[in-house]
């Protein structure tokens, strides 16, 4: 599997805080099935993004890991002005392994009303948007119909992979499962923080996935779409139906 949205480098934001924490979260990564992690560190308000200590950071974590799992270079864009217009500028700076897909989260206090023309200039500038976590944002839950709309300009959506068990709540987990149902997720991703709250491990998703949506949105989901964001390349929806219950006689 392939994970996009992490915050396994150490020191930088509210993620590992220290490399020996780092190096737990990989090894606990590895061995659920993980190939391959995105570092994206916050870029917003609390913490400040500068892509030389995160290059740097991650030659030290791969060092100690060896080749039990390889880390990409990423951010997670906090939707500010100043970092739109930064990005703008320097398109690059942001992005997932520097091939144009562009991790962003939403305020969970307002989403802007000119968020089509953003994206529209994010997409000019050659970035792909991605919405982090949608199915979290109290906001975005209620804007399925505005997602489609984004999604039909060239955005796409990324969900947190745990929401689907229930780690994030009710709502999270209900918005997960209609976004899903939808079409309208492109990628499952841990997010993760640490090793116990929010872990790497991606297994336990991946089994529920397999078995109420299939083995295909599974692998789209996990590792085909992931793998062309790595690279750059075009991905999609997956759209699924849950499958039907089974039901015994009572004799």
């Amino acid at each position: 599997m392939i994970d996009i949205h992490s915050h396994i480098l150490f020191g930088l934001d509210d993620g590992a805080e220290t490399l020996e924490e780092s190096v737990g979260m990989a090894r606990m990564a590895a061995a659920a099935g993980t190939t391959d992690m995105v570092a994206t560190p916050h870029a917003n308000q609390v913490y400040e993004f500068d892509p030389q200590i995160v290059e740097s950071k991650i030659v030290q974590l791969q060092a100690a890991v060896g080749e039990t799992l390889r880390i990409h270079y990423g951010c997670e864009l906090h939707l500010t002005m100043e970092n739109i217009e930064d990005a703008l500028r320097s398109p690059e700076k942001y992005t997932i392994n520097h091939r144009g897909y562009l991790l962003v989260e939403f305020s969970d206090l307002l989403v802007p009303k000119t968020i089509g023309e953003i994206l529209a200039r994010i997409l000019a500038a050659g970035m792909r948007p991605m919405v982090a976590h949608p199915e979290r944002n109290p906001l975005l839950q209620k804007r399925v119909g505005e997602m489609q709309a984004w999604i039909a300009q060239g955005a796409s959506l990324q969900v947190t992979a745990q929401s689907l068990l229930g780690r994030y709540g009710r709502s999270a987990k209900a918005s997960a499962h209609e976004l899903l149902r939808s079409g309208m997720v492109h990628v499952l991703a841990s997010d993760a923080h640490d090793l116990e709250h929010r872990p790497t491990a991606l297994d336990e998703s991946r089994a529920y996935v397999e078995r109420e949506f299939g083995q295909e949105a599974a692998e789209r989901l996990l590792e085909e779409n992931p793998r062309c964001v790595l690279a750059g390349d075009a991905i999609s929806g997956v759209e699924v139906a849950a499958r039907p219950k089974k039901w015994f006689l009572p004799w």
